[in-house]
């Protein structure tokens, strides 16, 4: 079987490497364009390594495309880790189509920002989508679908490296060998079910220290590494990262607490400590922070 790798870093390379440590037969690898004044994408990096053809439009419109990709004659596309659109046409052109991975069970939490949404609602459970893409956003059919466990320290972080990366993996190379026996399912979604969620942001990992404490856990946990939940202490921006949840009391936002553990600051019921803050791109302890700076108790975030 022909197969075009279509995506980009981490998640992508590892693909890559899968495919050619099991023989596959990869005839392209398309990635997003370079760009200046940054590190070379990890899958562009070894499709070059490993002197593979390379395709990397501005854009998956352009007439050209479809011609290049027909250029190919491949039998599947992977797509492991795309964010640009790209027309039916083109997902269409190899013989059995395409697949694209989704760090979620469809038909729930569609869009660019899946594994924050189910930490940040205090979801127990999520998975990975291997589906069939069509034109609209994450609505395909269901090829495959793999769950895991929500742990409640697990971050955005160690959600998609330890859980939900490996499981990508394992089921792209579960969903060729379907095709390769001509049985992979095409179960189409109820397009009733679930929803489509934008970006979780800067504004969402914003913490109102009036909401209760079980709550601003999960923002927190849910933007580690990124965006990184956010708030403001005698007018400066704080990033708060490392946090447990605490049984003290006080007024929310309120700092009730300092302790070589870190920051306890009061919520709504319960408190928050914080252990690792980071101030413009230092990742610090929040107890050094505070003896450095004359935070005291009694100090209110904003």
């Amino acid at each position: 079987m022909k197969i075009i790798l279509h995506g980009q870093q981490a998640f992508g390379r590892t693909v890559l490497e899968n495919l050619l440590e099991n023989d596959k037969n990869v005839v392209a690898v398309c990635s997003a364009p370079d760009k200046e004044n940054t590190k070379i994408d990890p899958l562009v990096e070894l499709a070059r390594e490993k002197d593979l053809p390379l395709y990397q439009p501005a854009s998956w419109k352009n007439p050209e495309v479809l011609e290049k990709i027909k250029s190919f004659k491949a039998d599947l596309c992977i797509m492991a880790y795309v964010l640009l659109m790209v027309p039916k046409i083109i997902l269409d052109e190899p013989k059995y189509g395409t697949i694209q991975y989704h760090p979620s069970i469809l038909p729930m939490h569609k869009g660019p920002s899946s594994i924050n949404w189910p930490i940040y609602n205090g979801e127990k459970k999520t998975g990975i989508t291997i589906f069939w893409p069509d034109e609209g956003l994450d609505t395909g059919p269901v090829l495959l679908q793999k769950y895991c466990d929500i742990s409640p320290d697990d971050t955005l972080g160690s959600l998609y490296f330890n859980k939900l990366f490996p499981l990508g993996v394992q089921a792209i190379t579960e969903s060729i060998e379907l095709i390769e026996m001509g049985i992979a399912p095409k179960l189409y979604q109820d397009r009733k079910d679930g929803g489509y969620e934008s970006w979780f942001g800067k504004s969402e990992a914003k913490i109102d220290w009036h909401n209760s404490a079980n709550s601003i856990y999960n923002q927190i946990r849910a933007s580690n590494p990124q965006p990184g939940a956010w708030c403001m202490l005698n007018g400066i921006e704080i990033k708060i990262y490392d946090v447990v949840n605490s049984n003290l009391t006080g007024s929310s936002g309120e700092i009730i607490n300092i302790s070589n553990e870190g920051i306890v600051v009061g919520a709504n019921d319960d408190s928050i400590l914080v252990k690792k803050i980071r101030i413009n791109k230092e990742k610090i302890s929040a107890y050094d922070y505070a003896l450095d700076n004359q935070i005291k108790i009694g100090d209110k975030f904003e």
